[in-house]
């Protein structure tokens, strides 16, 4: 019994030191921090700011879908004929050997997907080129479920862009931003239907602007001005909108980079602006008036600015004209100059460059300055036209060789003379027959500016003829270790014409 007291008497005093504690605590404050930290909470204005964002993507992706579309395209692949009876069969014998033929292959058809969006109350779709390129039949289908036939107003494979038209009125439209406006790190938006998932809405921001796709250009005239996301893309996103936090469509989804062929975190659109005027071409006049100044362009190296006496790593380098009836050419300009205005705007790279001339039409006088070899010189260029058919470039880095190079140390390079064979077999100019690069040293000068199978054809700017390799080695003479020497090279193309080029290279010191 006296256990039992001894134990309920133990058993009152934990709980009377416990409540104890309790207020004890509580005079001190300790219970709020402790409940605290064990249930902590954002500030009611923190979780407005985020409900705000949030009811604003919602608000953006239910205004913008039900313009969104996937576009169904049908090719159709003809089949072969049936195989001629083989000569030499007796007659009265031909149904016999008949039934041993091969029966003739049937047409199959081809599907693919994409996405588009719709510009226009009347029908007007905007997509990607590549989406449509070769298509029988074109259907499109709405969030709604209705289906409709597609016309293909027009392409064009440049810009990758293509316009098609279905019938009906009153269909809901998107509106265009200014995607000039566009800062990197803005919130975007890409609506389409990747991997068959119809309707998709993906968010992220602007990761870079005035983006090239390396390894994706076709022709000289393909735009290097593409918004770049990391909002998801997939196959099938094609073709869809890339909308701002304003519910405004800035751009086309058009590429991704990626080794595997799905979203790694790098989307590519083109800028709406460029799409429109694309789009305007071709629903007016069923083709792309594109304006061209007519020169080969690449972004200005350290070493292309230190030759033109430039202050600052900005501008266009000329590389070379795209023919004789260049505009940039009759106008004056020369390789090696480098454009640093156009239109009186500051030109920094090739995409504001673009960005300067695509908003202008064959015809108009545009004023270009350039800084020439610590001149800056001023001219008028009158612009043309773009051809209608542009060569697709090829590498000729493995083209045929001489088979007998000389190395040049200070430059990293070994060269060799032209053969007969590499002349005939690329259609190599008189003007630009000067020494091929057969080899490129690691971790030399012209690592990463020289290709193999380049052309060195001149000396710029005493526009020194190079004929043999010996020529090379006499245009370094009197040139110190970490000065330059600027060289106009020529880039062979099979089965085209081929490109110049500019390239300025530090000497290093030796022999």
């Amino acid at each position: 019994m006296t256990t039992v007291i001894s134990r309920t008497k133990l058993v009152s005093l934990a709980v009377l030191a416990f409540v104890g504690g309790i207020f004890f605590a509580s005079s001190m404050e300790w219970t709020e921090r402790l409940f605290a930290q064990g249930g902590a909470r954002p500030r009611a204005e923190q979780v407005q700011t985020l409900a705000d964002a949030s009811n604003a993507f919602v608000s953006i992706s239910e205004a913008l879908t039900p313009a969104v579309v996937s576009v169904q395209a049908e090719r159709i692949t003809r089949g072969n004929a049936r195989r001629q009876m083989a000569p030499g069969v007796p007659p009265g014998f031909e149904e016999f050997f008949r039934q041993f033929e091969m029966p003739p292959s049937q047409p199959r058809t081809e599907e693919s997907s994409g996405s588009g969006f719709l510009v226009s109350k009347d029908g007007y779709i905007l997509t990607n080129n590549h989406v449509v390129e070769g298509a029988d039949k074109v259907k499109v289908a709405m969030q709604d479920r209705r289906v409709f036939d597609a016309k293909i107003i027009g392409r064009d494979p440049t810009t990758d862009v293509a316009v098609l038209k279905i019938e009906g009125k009153d269909f809901t439209a998107v509106s265009f931003g200014d995607d000039a406006a566009l800062r990197v790190g803005e919130w975007v938006l890409a609506i389409g239907n990747p991997l068959g998932l119809d309707f998709t809405v993906t968010a992220g921001i602007v990761s870079a602007k005035g983006r090239g796709l390396n390894g994706l250009q076709r022709t000289q005239y393909d735009i290097s001005d593409m918004i770049q996301t990391d909002a998801a893309i997939n196959p099938g996103n094609s073709g869809g909108p890339l909308v701002n936090a304003r519910g405004e469509v800035v751009g086309i989804n058009s590429a991704i980079a990626s080794q595997t062929g799905f979203y790694s975190g790098y989307g590519f659109a083109i800028p709406i602006t460029l799409a429109k005027q694309v789009m305007d071409d071709l629903i007016q006049h069923g083709e792309v008036r594109r304006a061209v100044i007519g020169v080969a362009i690449n972004e200005v190296t350290p070493e292309d600015a230190a030759v033109a006496g430039l202050s600052q790593i900005a501008g266009v380098k000329v590389g070379g004209f795209s023919g004789e009836d260049s505009p940039a050419m009759k106008a004056g300009i020369e390789p090696g100059d480098v454009i640093t205005k156009a239109d009186g705007k500051p030109v920094d790279r090739v995409s504001t460059l673009q960005r300067v001339i695509r908003a202008k039409k064959p015809g108009d006088v545009v004023p270009v300055e350039v800084m020439r070899y610590g001149s800056r010189k001023n001219f008028q260029i009158r612009l043309g036209a773009a051809p209608k058919d542009n060569g697709v470039v090829a590498d000729a880095g493995a083209a045929p060789t001489s088979g007998t190079s000389v190395s040049n140390a200070r430059l990293g390079i070994s060269v060799e003379a032209l053969s007969g064979e590499l002349v005939q077999g690329f259609r190599i100019p008189e003007a630009y027959r000067g020494v091929r690069v057969a080899e490129i040293e690691a971790g030399s000068p012209a690592e990463g500016r020289l290709l193999v199978g380049d052309i060195i054809a001149e000396v710029l700017p005493a526009k020194r003829k190079i004929s043999a390799p010996s020529d090379v080695y006499r245009a370094l003479e009197g040139i110190k270790g970490g000065a330059y020497v600027s060289f106009l090279i020529y880039r062979p193309v099979r089965g085209g014409p081929g490109s110049t080029t500019v390239v300025n290279l530090r000497v290093r010191d030796g022999k």
